[in-house]
């Protein structure tokens, strides 16, 4: 926890609290002045054998400051004056452990941190070198020296050390100081339009920085990325700029260091390690629930440009102009005739959906007319250093895609995957100069790194709204995507293309198509019945949004995917996601006569109302209220005789959501038409009153109340 704090102090450029340093021992029963010389030897150590790169003179003058207090603290242990320290020297000592322990931190820091880093905080750790010689100049001046019986080569010693800190001043070294200005010219250079040469940014990085080889940048790239994440408002340089300086080492690290083929090898070392994060970084474990409010009622997709209709409801622009445009007239949540066909948008709903992607790193793509007060929410936009960089870095990985050997394209398909990884710009341009045709090419290679990067690399593109009809307008593509899923070489590989058919199949038009693509409904059951929980979560929420599309019914039972959804009922982390898609099969008599025919259906149902989610309930209830009106006298029976259905509805009915306990009170109609029904485990008693005060007629937009958690499982490996 020390160590966390004085990092975090030492960013911001302010001395941090002694709490922060009084954790590491407690002075009560160890030695003081043995515990000073254990501490001080092992920072000389540790420390004089090494060179740092940057910050050389300001850490060889404060270890030899250290060896100094080395030779004072060994005298007074020989002596053996440890019990007989007075209080002003016991409380000096105290200081000094603490200024010991300061050392020890930044020159750790400066050893571990990227060289990159080290030179855009040049004046920064700087400042913080002199802060420690000014601290043991002040504690030399206030030492009891008297108090202690030192030999005359010793006091010697000490007080040169004190005339030379009270000479000290602030250092920073001309040739990194030069260097750090040439670098930010650097920066300017491509803030301008302009593409340092070759030669240029050969002198810079490798004679400069001595970044050497493709590892020792891939290293600078990734530091500089963990400060971008952990990144606080008041540090410098701000996360654009850092943005910006990720982008040209990214754009060096090809250009100067090349596409050699060993990288494959470090790429298969680094495989696992890399898996991490949400959809601003890797495919996580753990998956991000929106709020329901944040959906359109109509597509079930996160809204991008919310717009309220007359009646009052909200939707996203496209789906209800879709709607308007099909010729209906009428508001699709709550059946009401639309007085007018005006769009107003909802921007307070934006700006939160906005602001709530931004907290979860999500990614969002606003359209294009956004106004500049919803952009300013968003994720800080990357400098035009940072795009034009990262347009050259494209480039150059698209040509080795078109024309470099099998290890280079392997290379470069990683670096696109990469690329991609963020930015709505990056997506754009590596879309627009060429890249899919040549990623999916790569997905039928026997290299199993190379068809996982490619996978993934179009997964991260098809996040952006019109890279989506791009991939799926390239001949071969949407096929080659479920070969990967079906017969994948890694598992990664054909999760991730599960990944990317939720992905495509949030546009409605492409749902039908990629149902009917042979073998993708039958892996994605596949996948959902026997992979991992994060396979199982892409699997299902990509078989949801096949179910929003009514003409996939019949391919849904065809290809086992019922059985696979029933299944999935008693799986934490997807039954609220099959309970939902089981809710819009069943809407279709066909689709109820398949559920009603698996013998699990309605137990598991009956299941997740019992000890589900608040959402699952709310599918589940649905779910078997849908079978009842669609599925025909013997589902109804077979839902009826479900034991402990009375009480499950009447416990929903107090206490279940708002959709719940509307869909239970629906359900508890069903069995009234049904007269004198004897219900299993007793009737519904005051539950029935509650559920007579309903409306009466079915919602005709049902689609809009199955509530299912959109699973942030789409990638940027």
């Amino acid at each position: 926890m020390a160590t966390a704090a004085i990092f975090s102090s030492l960013r911001r450029r302010r001395s941090p609290s002694l709490e922060v340093f009084l954790a590491p021992v407690d002075f009560t029963d160890v030695g003081l002045v043995q515990t000073l010389v254990s501490l001080s030897t092992e920072l000389v150590s540790s420390f004089s054998g090494k060179s740092l790169f940057f910050q050389r003179k300001n850490s060889r003058s404060l270890i030899r400051k250290i060896e100094i207090f080395v030779v004072l603290l060994e005298y007074l242990r020989d002596s053996g004056v440890d019990s007989a320290l007075s209080s002003p020297t016991f409380a000096c000592f105290k200081e000094l452990y603490l200024l010991l322990y300061r050392s020890k931190i930044l020159l750790d820091y400066c050893v571990r941190s990227s060289k990159i880093w080290l030179l855009l905080q040049n004046h920064s750790i700087s400042g913080h070198f002199h802060d420690l010689n000014q601290e043991i100049s002040t504690l030399l001046d206030v030492f009891p020296l008297d108090d202690v019986e030192l030999s005359e080569d010793v006091r010697e010693q000490i007080d040169l050390m004190q005339t030379q800190s009270r000479r000290t001043r602030l250092l920073i070294d001309k040739d990194e100081e030069a260097l750090r200005v040439r670098l930010f010219s650097f920066l300017d250079e491509f803030e301008n339009g302009r593409i340092p040469g070759l030669a240029e940014l050969r002198l810079l990085f490798v004679e400069g920085l001595g970044i050497k080889d493709a590892k020792s940048c891939i290293t600078e790239i990734e530091f500089l990325e963990e400060q971008i994440v952990s990144h606080e408002g008041d540090i410098e340089p701000t996360t654009s700029v850092l943005n910006g300086f990720v982008a040209i080492a990214r754009y060096c690290r090809f250009l100067l260091y090349g596409f050699g083929e060993n990288e494959v090898e470090l790429q298969i070392g680094n495989q696992k390690k890399r898996r991490k994060g949400l959809i601003a970084q890797e495919i996580a474990e753990t998956f991000i629930t929106i709020p329901k409010d944040f959906f359109c009622p109509i597509s079930l997709d996160l809204m991008r440009d919310p717009v309220i209709i007359s009646t009052g409801q909200t939707y996203d622009r496209s789906s209800i102009s879709r709607w308007m445009d099909e010729g209906h007239c009428s508001c699709p949540k709550t059946g009401q005739i639309l007085m007018n066909t005006r769009l107003v948008p909802n921007r307070a709903l934006r700006n939160l959906i906005v602001q709530w992607c931004t907290a979860h790193g999500i990614p969002y793509d606003p359209p294009e007319n956004t106004d500049s007060s919803v952009e300013a929410f968003a994720a800080t936009m990357p400098s035009k250093a940072a795009i034009e960089a990262n347009r050259a870095t494209a480039m150059l990985l698209i040509h080795q895609l078109a024309n470099g050997s099998q290890g280079a394209k392997t290379v470069a398909a990683r670096g696109i995957r990469l690329l991609a990884k963020t930015g709505r710009e990056n997506r754009a341009f590596i879309a627009e100069a060429g890249a899919i045709p040549y990623l999916c090419e790569l997905l039928s290679s026997t290299n199993s790194v190379a068809q996982e990067n490619s996978v993934t690399a179009i997964l991260n593109l098809s996040i952006y709204e019109k890279n989506k009809s791009r991939i799926m307008d390239e001949k071969g593509c949407l096929g080659s995507i479920v070969e990967v899923l079906r017969f994948g070489l890694t598992t990664e590989a054909r999760e991730n293309a599960a990944a990317a058919l939720f992905s495509l199949s949030a546009v409605h038009d492409y749902k039908k198509r990629i149902a009917d693509e042979e073998g993708a409904v039958e892996a994605l059951a596949g996948l959902l019945r026997k992979g991992t929980p994060r396979g199982k979560k892409d699997a299902v929420t990509a078989l949801f949004n096949l179910s929003t599309h009514t003409e996939n019914c019949v391919r849904m039972i065809e290809s086992g995917a019922i059985a696979a959804l029933v299944g999935a009922l008693g799986k934490e982390g997807v039954a609220e996601e099959a309970a939902g898609a089981l809710a819009l099969i069943v809407r279709q008599p066909i689709g109820a006569k398949a559920v009603g025919g698996e013998e699990m259906a309605v137990a598991g149902l009956i299941g997740m109302m019992r000890c589900g989610t608040p959402r699952g309930k709310e599918n589940a209830v649905a779910a078997l209220l849908e079978l009842c009106r669609s599925g025909g006298t013997d589902a109804t029976e077979k839902v009826l005789k479900a034991p402990a259905l009375a009480g499950l509805l009447q416990s929903l009915l107090f206490t279940g959501t708002k959709r719940a306990r509307r869909k239970a009170a629906s359900l508890a109609r069903v069995f009234q038409r049904r007269e004198n029904y004897p219900l299993q485990s007793g009737g519904l008693g005051v539950g029935y009153a509650f559920a007579g005060n309903s409306a009466a007629n079915r919602d005709p937009s049902f689609v809009s109340e199955v509530s299912v958690p959109v699973s942030i499982s789409v990638s940027v490996l």
